[in-house]
């Protein structure tokens, strides 16, 4: 009979995006369940990964009664379904899920940290943000950081005493470079996007993917084009991604220049980015915080040079000089720069082009992550 692995995060979108095809490769060794809220998601990565799912509502942000409801929940479905490792990768579903594996005497309890919250954070939302990553590790067997950059700062704020393993070269489900391959983007589908979307051949193309928030820098990243625009007005900045005016705005300035400006295209939330990839010369990606971005490992894959920030996750995909650059968070200028260097000299751009797919793929290829978890796995169902 086949160990039960459980598989548990705060949304589905989070199982069916982060984990694509390793639910699949891990239910050949394991009877693998996804765990999380309900929803579309919840049944794509059921019928895709063909492993069994369990809907438990769990709130992102901070829900007293309701976070109760969710562990009581999560106790009751491990204590009937007595799985053998719980495996949870988002913060809220993170805490509810060890301490109710700890409660429900689940013998592995393991939680990746895909990125911190608490560290951008200030006075008592802060305090409160570390106690429950503590009380998360106390609870939890094995803690896994997502790269060095998280690694670093769950031993700066001392959040636990536990060993801190980053599996692999970090990132927590690799990336495909079977379908991120630039070869399978042809130069008639590249025309006839840049056709669409009224971008002269000629033109060379800033892309950025992601949330259109401001701790993702899109304001430094608007106003470092814009400038740069002014006198290179054959350039166009393509924005992938939603706007969240609620939870994280961008400022009515940028937003209104984002609005105005034809040379700045904005495509809303893409199911398949690698058209808008396909077709640029540069990613730029200034984020404030990430755990391990996916999206950097996605543009190198499909040979692109980025511009991204020196913080967690970044400053490990990237090398500065290399396969793009580095550059200080929140520093428009300095974005700016960088920008500019690699728009007038095509030459370098191209080398760094050139180094980019193949240091992605020698460091972060799935299947050699895929394994590398299931190694753990392994080892630790052993002891």
């Amino acid at each position: 009979m086949k160990r039960k692995i459980f598989r548990i995060s705060t949304v589905p979108i989070s199982l069916n995006s982060l984990l694509k095809g390793q639910l699949e490769f891990l239910n050949n060794y394991f009877e693998v369940t996804a765990i999380s809220g309900n929803g579309a998601d919840l049944d794509e990565v059921g019928s895709r990964e063909r492993v069994k799912t369990y809907p438990i509502e769990m709130q992102r942000q901070i829900s007293p009664f309701k976070d109760f409801v969710s562990l009581i929940k999560l106790y009751r479905y491990f204590k009937r379904e007595r799985p053998d490792v719980i495996h949870s990768i988002t913060p809220k579903a993170g805490l509810l899920s060890m301490i109710a594996g700890k409660w429900a005497g689940v013998p592995v309890r393991m939680h990746t940290f895909t990125g911190l919250i608490f560290p951008y954070k200030s006075g008592l939302m802060q305090k409160i943000l570390i106690l429950m990553d503590k009380l998360l590790c106390y609870c939890a067997t094995n803690i896994y950081p997502e790269g060095q950059g998280v690694k670093n700062d769950l031993k700066k704020f001392r959040i636990t005493n536990k060993p801190l393993k980053i599996i692999g070269n970090g990132n927590v489900n690799g990336i495909d470079s079977t379908y991120f391959d630039p070869a399978l983007i042809s130069e008639n589908d590249k025309k006839e996007l840049r056709r669409s979307l009224g971008i002269g051949a000629s033109d060379l193309i800033y892309v950025f993917v992601g949330r259109i928030v401001k701790d993702k820098g899109i304001n430094e990243l608007v106003e470092a084009f814009t400038d740069i625009n002014k006198k290179h007005q054959n350039t166009k900045l393509i924005l992938v991604g939603t706007f969240e005016r609620k939870l994280d705005p961008i400022s009515q300035e940028t937003e209104s220049l984002i609005t105005v400006d034809p040379n700045i295209i904005t495509v809303g939330y893409q199911k398949d980015i690698r058209p808008y990839l396909g077709i640029a010369d540069l990613f730029v990606f200034p984020s404030y915080r990430e755990g391990f971005p996916n999206v950097l490992l996605q543009a190198g894959a499909l040979g692109l040079p980025s511009i991204a920030t020196d913080i967690s996750g970044c400053n490990e995909i990237i090398r500065d000089g290399v396969n793009g650059y580095i550059v200080p968070s929140k520093n428009q200028k300095d974005l700016h720069d960088k920008m500019l260097e690699l728009l007038q000299d095509p030459q370098l751009r191209q080398q760094m082009a050139e180094r980019s797919r193949g240091l992605i793929i020698q460091n972060y290829e799935r299947e050699f992550l895929w394994n590398e978890i299931l190694k753990e796995y392994n080892t630790l169902l052993e002891k």
